[in-house]
């Protein structure tokens, strides 16, 4: 069965086992990369052989709406290692959002840069998160 993006969460850990929104994303990136491909051919082969080495891993973007108070304090976290997740699925009482992680929870470390993006006319501002991951990002 197919599922909808409404729902999708970018979460910083505050203290303990606690996770809290850290801002609402307009998209997210891929949450890993192909591996490298490590070449085993030999002379002997009549095409080439690999095997599968480290997984590749860019920077992570996240576009978001541009709000002042919430790019002072992205600003704040930058050169910081933050406890992140990407929660997948929440709960929605009498319009409140209450994120949950029950459709699927990617922890990892990382550091996070923002900038705003160019726009033209009649335009929504928006800025974009890059984070560097620092650890494998966990599926739990």
């Amino acid at each position: 069965m197919a599922e909808n993006t409404y729902g999708t969460y970018l979460m910083k850990k505050d203290t303990g086992d606690t996770y809290s929104k850290l801002v609402d994303i307009k998209d997210y990136p891929d949450l890993g990369g192909s591996p490298e491909m490590l070449d085993t051919t030999t002379l002997s082969d009549k095409m080439q052989t690999s095997i599968l080495g480290i997984q590749k891993s860019d920077s992570l973007e996240f576009t978001c709406n541009y709000d002042k108070s919430t790019y002072t304090t992205l600003k704040g976290l930058e050169g910081d290692e933050l406890d992140l997740a990407i929660y997948f699925g929440g709960t929605d009482s009498k319009g409140t959002v209450t994120p949950t992680g029950d459709n699927g929870k990617f922890k990892f470390k990382g550091s996070l840069s923002v900038h705003l993006t160019g726009k033209g006319v009649n335009e929504v501002r928006e800025m974009v998160i890059t984070i560097a991951a620092s650890t494998v990002i966990d599926f739990e």
